[in-house]
This record gives structure tokens, C-alpha cells and sequence, in this order.
């Protein structure tokens, strides 16, 4: 297993602050790719990864009842208590650590909401496309915790045709897309290694996770790939990545730095 060399690598930039950003009051957000209102067509989407969004909800309010179909929709948990209830019967209260996911394959409605009184609820919402229509919708929750991705990569998803039948309390959860996310939470001074989860060319993409509602002006967390310094807010396309081999990931910064690392084909969606 090579290294992939930071010169055979293009990594691009993406900032904090040149992503879409919407304040609706009750909700605070960034979009990476293209949404809503925001639109930049250099900025679309990736592989199959479709949303990432990193909203705040203030609290006692949230995202209405609304219907999705053919996405693959999941939510990791940063801080608070999200609530999730939809067409298939699940109601759940999600906190830091777990992963919501659900495929709404041919059509399910939901709700998502910050019941809390006090405090707002942090999350990261990505959508991703199915290399499948007409899928049966389904739901799936699971929690990973710190202390797993603490100066490790875990992976949180993957594609079902590389899990199998893996379906253990820590494995991750199965989606329809060439598709993989890990997690990890690494301290000043730490390495990773992530390994492509596939032969062949692949595209990877790196988020990291905020704070606070802006980067830390000084300070706060900061990792890097190549020669690239990523920031709090700050995520980035990575190209020039092929299996077998693997990109190593170092942090930096003054304090822990939590990101995730998307792992996908290189057909777009």
C-alpha cells in the first residue's frame, strides 16, 4: 500500500466563508454545494455527494413535514438534540455521536426539529445520490462515539455492495452509492491514514466540522492534507487519489479538529 504523493495530488480549496450561507434566524447555514437559493455552478456537486450542509437550529423550531424521494439522506450529530419523526413511523431524538440516515428511495415525508428550550442543535446534513431508482424507503440510526474517533479514522458509512452483511452495533451503515464517510477526532500533533476504499482513480473530499458560527480568527482546530492547511469551515476536493493506496491527514491546530472524509468513484451522480 503506496502513499499517494502530495505532487500527484490536486486538492482545491474550499473556504468557510465561500460557501452558500443562509440566516433565517431559526436557522443558521452553510452549503457547500448549490441549494435553496444558493446556486454556483462550480460548486454542484461531487461524485455522488449531492448537500452538505452545516446547520444551527435555534431552539423550539425546526424543518416542517416536507417530502423527499431517490436521495440518500443522513445527518451526523455535532452538538444537541435533534429530533426526527417521519412517514414510516420512526420518531427519534438524536444527540452528538449518532448518524441518521435514511434512504427515501420511491418517497417518505419528515420533520426535523429542535424541541430543546435552551439549546440550539448543531448538525451536519449530506445528501447523496443512489446509483438506483425505486429503492424501498429506509431508516437507520447509529452512534459512534468520541472516544472511537479519537486519533482515528472510523468509518461512519458505506457502499453496501463493499459492507456485505456486516450489521454490528459499530459497522457502519449500508447506502446505495459508491460512497464512503469516516470520521475522526485528531489531536494537535496526530496523523491519519486513510486508506481508498477501492482500485482505481477516486475522488475524496474533506470537511471540517465547526465550532463556532464563523472560523476562529486565531487558534481552533486545523488539518492538513498535501500542502493544503484546512481550517474550521473549511473543506476541500481532492483529486489525483488512486487504490490501492492511501492520503494521510495530520492536525495541526491548537485544539482537537473533527472532520470527515468522503471516499467515492470518480462518475458523477
Amino acid at each position: 500500500m503506496s502513499t499517494t504523493s502530495p505532487s500527484s495530488l490536486k486538492i482545491t480549496k474550499r473556504p468557510w466563508a465561500a460557501r452558500g450561507h443562509a440566516d433565517h434566524d431559526w436557522l443558521y447555514s452553510f452549503h457547500t454545494f448549490s441549494f435553496a437559493s444558493y446556486y454556483d455552478p462550480q460548486h454542484k456537486s461531487f461524485g455522488p455527494l449531492r448537500v452538505i450542509n452545516e446547520d444551527r437550529v435555534k431552539p423550539t423550531t425546526g424543518f416542517g413535514t416536507h417530502s423527499h424521494s431517490e436521495f440518500l439522506i443522513f445527518s451526523y450529530i455535532v452538538n444537541g438534540t435533534l429530533e426526527h419523526k417521519d412517514s414510516m413511523g420512526n420518531l427519534e431524538n438524536l444527540k452528538r455521536g449518532e448518524v441518521q440516515f435514511t434512504n427515501a428511495g420511491t418517497g417518505i415525508r419528515h420533520s426535523e426539529y429542535n424541541r430543546n428550550r435552551d439549546d440550539e442543535v448543531h448538525f451536519l446534513q449530506i445528501w447523496a445520490k443512489p446509483n438506483k431508482r425505486g429503492l424501498k424507503p429506509h431508516y437507520e440510526t447509529k452512534k459512534f462515539s468520541d472516544e472511537m474517533k479519537k486519533n482515528k479514522m472510523v468509518r461512519i458509512m458505506e457502499y453496501t455492495d463493499r459492507l456485505g452483511d456486516k450489521s454490528g452495533e459499530t459497522d457502519p451503515i449500508g447506502l446505495q452509492a459508491d460512497l464512503s464517510m469516516d470520521a475522526s477526532i485528531l489531536s494537535p500533533g496526530k496523523k491519519v491514514s486513510h486508506e481508498a476504499v477501492a482500485d482505481g482513480p477516486r475522488k475524496i473530499f474533506l470537511q471540517v466540522v465547526m465550532s463556532k458560527k464563523a472560523q476562529p480568527k486565531e487558534g481552533g482546530a486545523k488539518i492538513k492534507v498535501g500542502d493544503t492547511v484546512l481550517g474550521e469551515g473549511d473543506g476541500a476536493y481532492v483529486e489525483g487519489v488512486h487504490g490501492p493506496g492511501k492520503i494521510e491527514i495530520e492536525s495541526i491546530g491548537e485544539t482537537p479538529a473533527e472532520f470527515l472524509l468522503f471516499d467515492m468513484g470518480p462518475e458523477d451522480a
